[in-house]
This record gives structure tokens, sequence and C-alpha cells, in this order.
């Protein structure tokens, strides 16, 4: 299959970036991050988390973040929720998209939301439709899509199920993640084809975490298959609060790099993008993740650019 022409990047590290970060990052820095990854020239940034400030409580001034964004034309700025009362939340604060997570690894559902993958799936229907009523449209994310830190492999066949079902009831769009970072190509490969057959391949995304070098690699094996909808992290910032060691997102800057040596356009501006990821990384006090910005800034600083 021919490679996709166009390909669309969400930007998750306001959110999937942010809220494993041990130390408390202000309102303002959070604003400031959306603002500049928008004028990066990204189009859909996930801006914050409806979530328990007692379990996440970095994303505890979720409501605060929407109210001091400055929208750019053109720029949609999703949300996660829970369940009911954070959509409610979301609905209240002015988010126009919302996303709904669960797992193929009923271990990892237990965890990580505490019900089996049954109870999610009946816990999401009246979300879907509630967001529906409002105008509101919603992503659903499915976690441990290559492996899950309790239970070990996951079927393929799993991950098909619950992507259809999440497809199913009415969310415009899949997420497929490799929470742990523990993928391989072909591994990749046999999940996506699994999931293609119960889900149009237009309507699949695909979420790598980087724990074993392994992202960049199953994210040119997706876009072999067609994928076209990636999640990234400037930085490669984030992680996953309830999967022991896992790395942070695939770098945003990394996708970008991969996707113009393809002859991919996806619209960003890749200097500006090495920018803020270096900018938020010193905010929060360490040296950005990803390889493409090291490179690019050791560059900068040598004058060899």
């Amino acid at each position: 299959m021919a490679l996709p022409s166009k390909v669309k990047i969400v930007e998750v590290s306001p959110r999937d970036g942010l809220q494993n970060e041990a130390k408390k990052v202000s309102t303002r820095i959070k604003i400031e991050l959306i603002r500049r990854l928008g004028e990066c020239g990204l189009k859909s940034i996930e801006a914050t988390a409806f979530v328990s400030a007692k379990w996440v409580p970095q994303m505890a001034d979720a409501a605060k973040v929407m109210a001091g964004l400055s929208p750019l034309p053109g720029v949609s700025y999703p949300v996660l929720t829970p369940n009911l009362r954070g959509l409610e939340a979301a609905i209240a604060a002015g988010a126009r998209e919302v996303a709904v997570f669960g797992a193929a690894s009923e271990a990892f559902s237990q965890k990580n939301i505490n019900c089996s993958i049954a109870e999610s799936l009946e816990r999401f229907r009246p979300m879907v439709a509630a967001a529906k009523e409002a105008d509101v449209k919603v992503r659903g994310y499915v976690s441990c899509v290559l492996g899950c830190p309790y239970q070990g492999d996951v079927a393929p066949n799993a991950v098909a199920e619950f992507a259809h079902a999440l497809f199913d009831m009415g969310c415009y769009e899949v997420s497929l993640g490799d929470t742990i970072g523990c993928g391989s190509p072909e591994k990749t490969k046999i999940m996506i084809e699994a999931v293609a057959r119960r889900v149009p391949l237009k309507k699949i995304a695909a979420h790598f975490h980087d724990t074993w070098g392994m992202a960049i690699v199953n994210i040119y094996a997706a876009l072999q298959l067609g994928v076209s909808v990636f999640d990234s992290s400037v930085a490669g910032l984030g992680g996953c609060p309830f999967a022991p060691g896992a790395a942070g997102n695939v770098a945003t800057e990394d996708l970008v790099w991969l996707l113009n040596g393809l002859g991919i356009d996806p619209g960003i501006d890749l200097e500006k993008l090495v920018d803020t990821g270096a900018w938020i990384s010193k905010e929060l006090g360490h040296e950005p993740v990803s390889r493409v910005a090291r490179a690019a800034l050791a560059r900068r600083a040598a004058g060899t650019l």
C-alpha cells in the first residue's frame, strides 16, 4: 500500500506529556505551551483532562486551562474525560471534543480505571450519547494494544473487538496506544490489520511510547498499512503512571522529521517545534528526549545549521 499523502498529528504533550510530571506545572505554563504548539502549525492539541485531582493532581486546573486558551482558527483542543462527571465538567468549560479511554487488557482496565473491560464500555455509552446531544465530538483511546505491564501479551483480536465497540457506539476515531512501548513493527502490523478488519482504516490512529526505542519504526510500519493519524508529544514528554517503567510518548519532532523525510508534509514548522520543546523542557527542569531536537540544538549551538 502507498504511504498516505497527508498525515494528521494529535499533539498530546499538554495532557499526556504533563500528567505524570512530579513537579507541579502552573496553569500559565500549560496555556503558554498550548499557544506555542498552535503557532508551530499543530491543528489538534489535547489541552487537558477532566479527571480526579486525587488521582492525577497535575490536571486539577483543567477548567482554568480551558478558560485561559486563545483558540486559533482551525485548531481543535480535545480533552480527556474518564466518566460522565468529567464529561459534564468538560462541556461546561467549553470543550468541543472529548476523548474516552479504556484498555484491551482486563488487568490494565482494573488497575487504570477500576472496572472491567465490559463495565468500561457500558460506562462510555451514556457518555458518548450525552456528548452527541451536546454536539461534542468523541475520540476513543485503547490502551495496551501491544502488551500490558500486568497481563503480558494482548491478543490482536481483543484490541480489534474493543476498538470496534468504541467506533460502533459513536467515537469518530479510535487511537491505538502502545502504552508501555513494547511493540515491534511486525506486531504493530498484525495488530493494525486485525483492527482494520473491524474499523475503517481512515478512522484508526496510533499512539506509540518509546520505552524500547521502537516508536518511530512502529509508526513507519503503521504508515505502510495506510494509517494517517498519529499521537505524539513535543520533546518526548510523558509516560503512564499506571505502567511502571514506561517511557514517554514518541517525540513530535522525531515524527515530523520522519514524515518530512518521506515526502509527507504535516504542515509543522520543525524549527519552532524544536524551540517549543526546548522551552518546556527547561521549564520542567530536564532535557528534551527527542533525538531530532537534541541534534538540531547541538548543530545550532555549533553554528553548523
